[in-house]
């Protein structure tokens, strides 16, 4: 790979389950925000570069964000996923008001991304060796390949205490790539283990799961736009069908034009899906900050 890579954070996401803008909720002692780890945990582990992905109308809120917390540390830059932001002749209908879903999050960032790049949800919180094993990954890809990484967690990891959540779950074959991946919604824990669907199916909380921390090459966007394409002339015209990632890539390795390298993350995730999930990771947080894996001010001392 040639130069330091760039990490790619989705952080367009309107947060309906959480009630606001969960990309700023503080989990730190000091006011930091999931972002602040995972961009800390980024430097690192050696990126150099950082692209949000976000909405026009929260701009002002994130450029400010950023100037406090990354001036002098890592390079930054805003791509903006827009409902309307759509390849002619299509617009979206008229009552939809939510974006397209992470595929076109991914999208968004077509311009401002050269070479290989990681890839992250902003309410996620992926810890320090999960990003050093991602960064290791993609100095092994090549910019003109659809050979991809995934990096993934255990599924009873990364669940809520407070509501169900849904999860990408990974068939991987005995070479470690990727096989299928399928979203499944409503998964919590019940009586007798962990099921979602109503019921309909079980797992043994074992599977590896994608939290879309992804490794990719540039040939994911000409990848991702014709699927794009296909997937507007099927639901162009619904008002809330998403274009997701996972099932992009998933579609891709089956018809053989991606290969997915997955490696299981070593660090505990946590992350914020319901409003009360909020406490827990700063729990979390605090636990590692009293390991010494964290400074309590994390700039301050980082600097």
């Amino acid at each position: 790979m040639s130069g330091e890579p760039t990490l790619v954070v989705l952080a367009a996401g309107i947060g309906r389950r959480y009630g606001g803008m969960k990309q700023l909720a503080a989990v730190g002692p000091t006011g930091e925000t999931i972002m602040d780890y995972s961009v800390f945990d980024a430097v690192r582990a050696g990126f150099r570069r950082v692209v949000f992905v976000i909405r026009r109308e929260t701009a002002a809120d994130f450029r400010e964000y950023a100037r406090r917390r990354f001036e002098g540390r890592i390079e930054v830059g805003y791509a903006f996923q827009e409902t309307d932001r759509l390849p002619p002749p299509y617009h979206p209908p008229a009552g939809r008001t939510k974006p397209w879903g992470t595929g076109h999050a991914v999208l968004a960032a077509a311009g401002m991304v050269k070479g290989p790049f990681g890839l992250i949800n902003a309410d996620d919180f992926y810890g320090e060796e999960s990003f050093r094993v991602l960064a290791e990954r993609l100095a092994g890809l090549r910019a003109e390949t659809a050979e991809y990484v995934l990096v993934g967690f255990r599924l009873r990891d990364t669940l809520s205490e407070h509501g169900a959540v849904a999860r990408g779950i990974c068939r991987v074959d005995g070479d470690g790539r990727l096989v299928e991946l399928k979203e499944y919604t409503d998964i919590s824990r019940d009586g007798s283990g962990l099921s979602c669907c109503g019921g309909g199916v079980r797992f043994s909380g074992e599977e590896t799961v994608s939290m879309n921390m992804w490794g990719f090459t540039p040939v994911i966007f000409d990848q991702l736009g014709e699927m794009f394409l296909s997937f507007l002339r099927e639901h162009g015209r619904d008002e809330r069908a998403e274009f997701y990632i996972s099932t992009s890539i998933s579609r891709l390795v089956a018809q053989g034009a991606a290969v997915v390298r997955v490696v299981r993350g070593s660090a505990t995730w946590c992350g914020i899906t319901h409003a009360a999930d909020r406490r827990a990771a700063a729990e979390h947080i605090a636990a590692l900050i009293e390991e010494g894996r964290y400074p309590r001010a994390l700039w301050e001392k980082s600097g």
